[in-house]
């Protein structure tokens, strides 16, 4: 007899709804999803479907009206408290005045109750090796390109060695040849850690590369569209997306996301 899957995410219901000077937005509604601890899960759909703010509820940044969301077996809240969420925003958001290393252990410096962390998965430098920045360690922000920022951002969300890693659009604003290249190496650093990964992306191709599935939301409001799994072969390297098997993935997926 198999044993039931651990789930990273299970979603029942989930609704968000913003009350402000006029009218009312609701940005979710009735968001209802698993994810497996392990997993690869790209979000796909058009401007306003609510794919960052699923990713805030999940992060305990922001509480759903309605419905209710376990991370790891606990509300957000607790998951937060326990470290066990690492975040990438689109902006790589480093401290200019700090070197590369010290950017990765920023974390630890907030609040003596996090030094734990200190203790806790591979150490900043581990990190920085893990994400291709071995050598880079005191170099500071400036000196760096877009793409060596962002390898940063994710060293210091990997620090600690959380379960869950939330990526909100983490390569949209690079060239198309760095982003590429991070796809890829996105791909490593998941399969080596481990770590479960949700990741918000615009692109049909990001989508289809980097997700075991693809969460397709449709706007006004935020609903799950559908949630289409990925038979892509492993590991999954660029020229896979000259693949007809690819092509077709990508064809259907854009297909679904005209319906949104």
């Amino acid at each position: 007899m198999n044993a039931t899957p651990l789930l990273a995410l299970d979603a029942t219901g989930v609704s968000v709804r913003f009350n402000g000077a006029g009218k009312g937005v609701t940005a979710l509604s009735n968001v209802s999803f698993t994810l497996e601890q392990g997993g690869f899960l790209t979000l796909l759909g058009p401007s306003g479907c609510g794919k960052s703010t699923l990713l805030r509820v999940i992060a305990d940044i922001t509480k759903p009206t309605s419905g209710a969301i376990l991370v790891l077996g606990k509300t957000p809240d607790e998951a937060r408290r326990n470290r066990e969420i690492g975040f990438v925003f689109q902006e790589s958001a480093l401290l200019p005045w700090c070197n590369v290393i010290d950017n990765v252990r920023l974390p630890l410096a907030v609040g003596g109750k996090h030094k734990k962390a200190a203790n806790q998965g591979p150490s900043a430098e581990e990190l920085l090796a893990l994400v291709g920045l071995a050598g880079w360690e005191k170099s500071f922000p400036h000196e760096l390109s877009g793409g060596m920022r962002q390898r940063v951002a994710i060293a210091r969300a990997l620090l600690g060695g959380p379960k869950l890693l939330l990526m909100d659009e983490p390569f949209g604003a690079l060239d198309e040849i760095t982003r590429d290249r991070l796809n890829e190496e996105m791909l490593r650093i998941w399969r080596e850690t481990g770590t479960t990964v949700v990741f918000v992306t615009h692109s049909i191709y990001e989508a289809a590369f980097l997700g075991q599935q693809v969460m397709m939301l449709a706007a006004r409001p935020g609903r799950v569209r559908e949630i289409i799994q990925i038979d892509l072969p492993e590991p999954r390297k660029l020229a896979l997306r000259e693949t007809a098997d690819f092509t077709k993935m990508a064809g259907y997926l854009r297909t679904v996301l005209e319906t949104c």
